[in-house]
């Protein structure tokens, strides 16, 4: 239960000396209350009272670093179940696959090819799942295989003799070790403990899968992740579920409060369309690894835009930072053209403006992080907002003196002609997949 702002004021040294940032501890006892300030900002603070704060004012649900590098990712840490709440903060990460009698790195070959940016974000299978099939010397070199490879590891192994060989090759990667049950929870806590790896935690029912894991935080280990792959569907989906409910209820249960794994392949294996669909289920529904049988375009599509979706911040506007951005090598004397700063509006834009080949500069103004007409209609986008930041921006650096602006603002020309004496507006047309043509004939008319 989250302690009150009394409770915590009990335990504070109550010297108010201001050093937290606050006026007096009874303030700093409170904005600790609400999650506003950490507890550890408070320098003269008992180890004792620290350690019990720090876990009474914890998040519900833990968060958990794995891997490395540009590789490292955040799961959990989330606090609300539905996102316009207040948002979800760490996003379902996708893992393919494989297993020793595949070939692992023509898999993982091909699951690579599958790499792109979407508003601003890569979008790319981030982990792999190393599926343990009985072999002890034919899962490590598998493991040897997929290491390297710029992805964090999941090793599903049960057997702690080959999980142990197989965290040798790659445990400075940071992987997760998925092999934790009733049978054998204690020896895997030992070897994650000496590899310093977060554990997965698996069972037969959602009651013996809650019991291992009250087993193995009873032991001191609590960097864990809950595989709640079930038998059937619906068991996986009602696992999975009921953990996030229950972490999140408004008595915790700290637990449940651990990352969940839902592994595909096991649940629909070699159903490609299902996999799809599953996965599509269990990024609202609340995977944060999903493992999937492999990655191409007509997975990764459909599943990284409702990722993106989903986990966009709602009270935050995608924005891009208002600027000029040179495309093609637009340099002082290129075309100017602009738009709103609406993230989805700019990457739409820029990439048809790349396409074209033409070298240009795409100005940006700040619309509020609203499309085009939203933007005009809020009085965001404005002949006197355009042509302000025109003059206080591009026209320093700026040589060229002809200014696209977008077709759907068709309104503001004249008036923008008016604020910017010596610019020639041209109206673009209304859609961005017509830009490239609409440049070739600008060229071929001589008025660029």
């Amino acid at each position: 239960m989250a302690l009150k702002g009394l409770d915590i004021f009990k335990m504070t040294p109550k010297t108010n000396c201001k050093e937290c940032g606050s006026p007096t501890c009874m303030a700093f006892a409170m904005k600790v209350a609400q999650g506003a300030v950490d507890i550890s900002k408070c320098p003269h603070m008992s180890e004792d009272a620290l350690a019990t704060l720090s876990e009474a004012t914890a998040p519900p649900m833990k968060t958990i670093k794995v891997g490395t590098g540009d590789a490292e990712y955040s799961l959990g840490g989330e606090t609300v179940l539905a996102r316009h709440e207040k948002t979800f903060v760490s996003k379902t990460r996708f893992a393919v696959n494989v297993t020793p009698d595949m070939d692992v790195e023509a898999a993982l070959a091909e699951s690579s090819k599958v790499d792109y940016d979407r508003i601003g974000e890569r979008m790319h299978a981030e982990m792999v799942y190393v599926e343990y099939t009985g072999d002890a010397a034919a899962y490590t070199e598998a493991v040897k295989k997929a290491s390297g490879k710029g992805k964090v590891l999941i090793l599903g192994c049960k057997d702690v003799e080959a999980a142990k060989a197989a965290l040798e090759v790659c445990k400075a990667e940071k992987p997760i070790l998925n092999g934790a049950d009733a049978s054998n929870y204690a020896e895997m806590v030992e070897v994650a403990k000496a590899a310093d790896v977060v554990l997965g935690v698996s069972g037969a029912s959602l009651d013996e899968l809650y019991d291992t894991t009250a087993a193995i935080e009873k032991l001191g280990y609590k960097n864990l992740v809950l595989d709640t792959t079930g038998a059937t569907v619906k068991e996986t989906f009602a696992n999975t579920v009921q953990i996030r409910r229950a972490c999140l209820a408004k008595n915790p249960d700290r637990t449940c409060g651990y990352p969940s794994i839902v592994n595909l392949s096991k649940l629909a294996a070699g159903d490609e369309n299902m996999q799809i669909a599953l996965a599509s289920v269990f990024v609202l529904k609340y995977g944060s690894i999903v493992v999937l049988d492999k990655m191409d375009y007509a997975t990764a599509l459909p599943l990284f835009g409702l990722r993106q979706n989903v986990f966009t911040d709602p009270q935050k506007p995608m924005k891009v930072e208002p600027g000029i951005y040179p495309i093609n090598g637009g340099d002082e004397n290129s075309l100017v053209l602009t738009t709103v700063d609406f993230a989805l509006t700019y990457f739409v834009v820029s990439g048809e403006l790349e396409r074209s080949g033409m070298p240009c500069n795409l100005v940006i103004s700040d619309a509020g992080g609203l499309s085009v007409l939203t933007a005009w209609a809020a009085g965001k986008l404005s002949s006197t907002s355009i042509a302000t930041f025109i003059q206080e921006n591009v026209e320093p650096k700026i040589k060229c003196r002809k200014l696209v602006i977008p077709g759907k603002v068709a309104v503001l020309k004249g008036d923008l002609e008016a604020k910017l004496p010596g610019w020639q507006i041209i109206v673009a047309p209304n859609e961005a997949v017509q830009l490239v043509k609409f440049l070739k004939d600008l060229k071929a008319n001589g008025e660029i």
